[in-house]
């Protein structure tokens, strides 16, 4: 099959890695692969270094950007209707927001041109652009956009459950097939037992003493992530363990309001914070930490989840989105989301008891291997493809 998959930006993200593995495998398979993206712009860091030497093709449009730019929209638009025309793909597979509106509106227009029903427009949904925590009219545009957009689809392809629920209860789409399909990961470094000399070694690095429980969070330091929860729950939680210390991995415009938070409250000597740290080395960041703590609000399906199960270390979350597909009372703990009580709680029961860390650990890894494994999503979405084209 030609397939062409289109993403707003290849900046450090869930999307963007899933996107990277679904091309590189489509590829590998034999198909096709062309993957259009825009500018890595932004603090987020970027991983299109990773397109460099494989067997698709990439291409960039200067003009496709982030936030809403009309004029900048508009030619994103005439340029993808201008390359989709010459490459006349059988599928064209949309991410994200911009780029899903882009280029399932060039897909309709483009629809039957080349040959009948091609080409198959196909929509991942890695996340949704509406949610509880901005404005209702703003929602409401989002939420129009997308309606119309979903009228260009011929598959959506979820990340989790919860988001085609929520996409459906917002009356988008309610016609048209969805399937899920976990967001894949590359599974050999994160299943790798690293060396206790290399875990050792990052800990000096970041001034971390051996005997330390270790909280991690990986995500950008940016609104709705959560940190600032966390960094609540710490005041209490440093006054009853001496030994635990909070690794917050990644940047973001928040970072140094968080840095002068912790300084203020006077847990600068419990908090480390390392900025961005390349995707290679987060099976070291996880195998160095003890427990993974995720109190953003919204998500797909936050990767890092699975990442640290896969890593054999327990995952604590606010119940959000997909969260509960793979955070249960087996692999660690859900909690009601802003609730710093119970975050308190939660971290508090791991930090005290290494044999249950070990034991949800266990059966983290156990749970997740299998369902986040690159085949595993790939034959889902070829599965797609081969369906719309029969």
């Amino acid at each position: 099959m030609k397939i062409v998959h289109i993403i707003t930006r290849l900046i450090l993200g869930g999307a963007q890695e899933n996107t990277l593995i679904t091309c590189k495998l489509l590829a590998e398979r034999g198909h096709d692969v062309t993957l259009v993206t825009g500018p890595a712009l932004g603090p987020e860091g970027e991983l299109f270094n990773q397109t460099k030497g494989q067997k698709y093709e990439t291409v960039v449009i200067d003009e496709m950007r982030r936030a809403i730019e009309p004029i900048k929209d508009f030619i994103s638009y005439r340029k993808l209707k201008k390359l989709l025309a010459e490459l006349k793909p059988d599928i064209i597979h949309t991410h994200s927001a911009k780029a899903g509106i882009l280029g399932r509106y060039v897909g309709g227009a483009l629809k039957g041109t080349w040959a009948p029903n091609r080409p198959a427009v196909v929509h991942g949904i890695h996340g949704l652009a509406f949610h509880p925590y901005q404005s209702g009219w703003l929602n409401k545009l989002y939420i129009a956009m997308e309606k119309s957009a979903a009228k260009r689809t011929d598959y959506f392809v979820s990340v989790a459950d919860a988001m085609t629920d929520q996409n459906k209860a917002a009356g988008i789409g309610v016609d048209v097939p969805y399937v899920t399909a976990y967001s894949a990961i590359d599974e050999e470094h994160f299943l790798e037992d690293i060396s206790p000399e290399r875990r050792s070694a990052f800990r000096q690095q970041h001034d971390i003493s051996e005997d330390a429980v270790v909280l991690v969070s990986i995500a950008r330091l940016f609104m709705l992530k959560g940190h600032d929860y966390i960094i609540e729950s710490a005041k209490e939680l440093s006054q009853r363990f001496d030994n635990c210390v909070w690794l917050f991995v990644g940047d973001g415009n928040l970072s140094d309001q968080y840095k002068q938070q912790v300084r203020d409250l006077g847990l600068a000597d419990r908090f480390r914070f390392t900025g961005l740290v390349p995707p290679t080395q987060i099976p070291l960041t996880i195998q160095s930490s003890d427990i993974l703590v995720h109190c953003s609000l919204r998500e797909g399906l936050a990767r890092t989840l699975p990442q640290a199960m896969l890593c054999s270390r327990p995952a604590i979350s606010f119940d959000v989105d997909g969260a509960r597909e793979v955070v249960n009372d087996g692999t660690g703990r859900l909690i009601e989301p802003k609730n710093v009580p119970q975050l308190t709680e939660a971290c508090a029961e791991l930090i005290a008891d290494r044999p249950l860390r070990e034991r949800l650990g266990r059966t983290g890894r156990e749970s997740v291997t299998q369902q986040f494994a690159p085949d595993t999503m790939v034959d889902t979405i070829e599965a797609v493809y081969h369906q719309l084209l029969a």
